[in-house]
C-alpha cells in the first residue's frame, strides 16, 4: 500500500504533494513502482496536528481520488475517520475505507462501509485526535491491541459489515513507546493468532520509533528501518504494508524472498 498524504503537515513528506497536481504525479509515481492499493489522506494524525472540517478534508481528498480512479485500475482507499468523508470518496471511486481510529470517532464510518461493500481497515488507536499520541503507554500493549481491536470489530459486524471485508492494523507508532512498536512488529504472530480470519496491516514506515533506534529526526531519512520493518513484519504475517517507498520495500521483499529470509 503507498501513501499519498494530500496535507501541508505531514510527519512524513512535509507537504511533498499538498497541491493536486503534486498528490496526482505522487500516485502515478508509486503505481509504476508497483503499488497494490493507494492510500489517499487529506488530514495528517502526526503529532500535534488539529483536526480539519470535512469540507476541507474533502477539497484536498477527491479530485486526486478522481484523477487516479480515472487512469488507473489499482484500488485505492481513503485515509479517513469520518463517515460524510468516507462516503464522498466512495462515491468517486474508493474501494477501502482506512480508519485509524477504528471507529471509535464515528461508528457511522461502519454502516458506510457495509452499505457500500467497501473493505474496512480497523487501526488500534486510544484517545481522542488531539492525544493519540501523548497517552500513557499501557503495561500489556497486547492485551491492549487484541482488546481495542475486537471492540472495533465488534463494532462493524454489528453495523452489517462483513468479516471478509475487514482488516486489521495494530497501530504502530500510536501511543506506543519503542520497544512495545518492535514488539508489535517482531511478535505479531500474538496478534494473528487472536484474529485469525482477518489479513494484518503494519504501517512503520518512516514512524518516530524507528528515527529513534539511530537518533533521526528526518523522517525522510529513515528509509533503512523502514524496509527491515516491511521485511519483519511479511515474515511474522503481516499482509500489506503502508509505506512511503514503495519501489525499495519492493525490491526489499524480493530480495529477502531470494536469500530465504521470507
Amino acid at each position: 500500500m503507498g501513501i499519498v498524504n494530500t496535507t501541508p503537515d505531514s510527519f512524513s513528506d512535509g507537504g511533498e504533494a499538498f497541491s493536486i497536481d503534486d498528490a496526482i504525479r505522487r500516485a502515478e509515481e508509486l503505481i509504476a513502482e508497483g503499488a497494490d492499493i493507494l492510500d489517499v489522506g487529506g488530514e495528517s494524525t502526526r503529532p500535534g496536528s488539529r483536526r480539519i472540517s470535512v469540507e476541507e478534508e474533502i477539497g484536498r481528498i477527491l479530485p486526486v481520488i478522481k484523477a487516479i480512479a480515472s487512469r488507473s485500475d489499482t484500488p485505492i482507499s481513503v485515509d479517513t475517520s469520518k463517515a460524510v468523508v468516507a462516503k464522498s470518496a466512495i462515491e468517486c471511486g474508493v474501494e477501502i475505507i482506512n480508519d485509524i481510529s477504528g471507529l471509535r470517532f464515528d461508528t457511522e464510518v461502519a454502516g458506510i462501509a457495509a452499505d457500500s461493500g467497501t473493505g474496512l481497515i480497523l487501526m488500534h488507536s486510544r484517545g481522542q485526535f488531539h492525544e493519540m499520541h501523548s497517552q500513557e503507554p499501557v503495561t500489556d500493549i497486547f492485551a491492549e491491541v487484541e482488546n481495542g481491536l475486537r471492540e472495533s470489530v465488534r463494532t462493524a459486524t454489528d453495523r452489517g459489515v462483513a468479516a471478509d471485508r475487514i482488516v486489521l492494523d495494530p497501530g504502530i507508532g500510536f501511543g506506543k513507546t519503542v520497544e512495545q512498536n518492535l514488539s508489535l512488529i517482531t511478535n505479531l504472530a500474538r496478534i494473528i493468532e487472536k484474529f485469525e480470519e482477518f489479513p494484518i496491516l503494519v504501517g512503520a514506515s518512516r514512524k518516530s520509533f524507528i528515527g529513534k533506534l539511530f537518533d533521526e529526526p528526518d523522517a525522510r531519512k529513515r528509509l533503512g528501518g523502514s524496509l527491515v520493518a516491511a521485511i519483519s513484519a511479511v515474515k511474522n504475517g503481516a499482509k500489506i504494508v503502508r509505506v512511503h517507498d514503495v519501489l525499495e520495500t519492493r525490491q526489499a521483499l524480493d530480495a529477502a524472498k531470494s536469500f530465504g529470509l521470507l
